[in-house]
């Protein structure tokens, strides 16, 4: 119980922390989850988007996503659906839902929620260049249908949003480091 207490503890006492370049910033209002997230990657532009674009493959390097699939595709405007899970100690917490996505490419992906485990969802992820790669901004308000403890909750969120990022900029250097074809 003592090592819950102090990993909460520490959780909570830097609500806005660096992890490898990735901040996390998570607030409650009311039963809105605010989540900004600023991120750095050392590759160009044209990787990143490529990796946040790419929601068929999601599965594959995003470790709480178990399933993705772009459902029908209109020039930038694309319906996802995506459903994962997070677990927490012995908590699981499952998540679906089908969004709306339109892209600005290379510049701009916002999202609001269809269907799923949502009341509202709506997100806007901008890429840009700087000197030395990519910045990733990322503002998500989300509302949840399911009741959400008030310090853990947001402290979870807070913690696999970092992870996920990592996985994000992980994969983006895999991409930016592997040959090009001719």
């Amino acid at each position: 119980m003592r090592i819950a207490v102090l990993f909460l503890t520490l959780l909570l006492a830097a609500p806005f922390c660096v992890a490898q370049d990735v901040r996390v910033k998570v607030q409650r209002h009311g039963e809105t989850i605010v989540v900004d997230v600023e991120a750095h990657v050392a590759a160009p532009v044209k990787d990143a988007w490529s990796v946040f674009t790419d929601y068929d493959h999601m599965a594959s390097f995003l470790s709480n996503i178990k399933h993705s699939k772009v459902l029908a595709h209109d020039g930038n405007l694309l319906e996802v659906e995506q459903a994962g899970e997070t677990r927490v100690a012995f908590m699981r917490f499952g998540f679906r839902a089908v969004r709306a996505v339109e892209l600005t490419p290379m510049q701009e992906i916002r999202s609001s929620l269809v269907s799923g485990d949502f009341k509202a969802y709506l997100s806007t992820t901008q890429v840009t260049a700087t000197p030395t790669g990519a910045k990733i901004s990322h503002h998500g308000e989300y509302v949840p249908k399911s009741w959400m403890p008030p310090l853990i909750g947001p402290a979870v969120i807070e913690s696999e949003t970092r992870k996920q990022y990592l996985e994000f900029i992980a994969e983006i250097e895999r991409r930016a480091a592997a040959p090009k074809g001719p």
